[in-house]
């Protein structure tokens, strides 16, 4: 499914998802899930073809896997963390949603550490 094709979907997904408001609001709530997940999922069916340019870029530069391993949970993260903080904020709990982006960014910072531990230690072996 093309960006256009998306993009359309979301439109008329909120369209109709402000026209039931009015009637029923749980409703509402339900189709903009509904198709949050469904754009969610042809998002994740890009994902092989991310993976497969970054064993590519890996194996050109002679970098550690472990580097673009950690560079894709960081990804992952971010957009699983911006689409549930997204849902909970639409549906009106937006205390919920800050929590789940604080969360993303402590895991985020988690995954890293190896990385920037990584990088002091190549800057102290330069400075010896």
């Amino acid at each position: 499914m093309t960006i256009v094709q998306t993009a359309i979907l979301g439109i008329a997904a909120v369209v109709l998802a402000v026209q039931i408001k009015s009637l029923r609001a749980e409703y509402s709530v339900y189709l903009i899930l509904t198709a949050a997940l469904i754009i969610g999922f042809l998002g994740i069916t890009r994902l092989e073809l991310i993976v497969d340019t970054a064993r590519q870029l890996g194996s050109y530069i002679r970098i550690d896997h472990v580097y673009l391993t950690a560079l894709l949970k960081m990804v992952g993260i971010t957009y699983i963390a911006e689409f549930a903080s997204g849902i909970c904020k639409d549906a009106g709990y937006s205390a919920l949603g800050t929590q789940i982006e604080m969360f993303g960014k402590l895991s985020i910072l988690a995954v890293s550490a190896p990385i920037l531990l990584a990088l002091f230690e190549t800057l102290e072996g330069l400075m010896e």
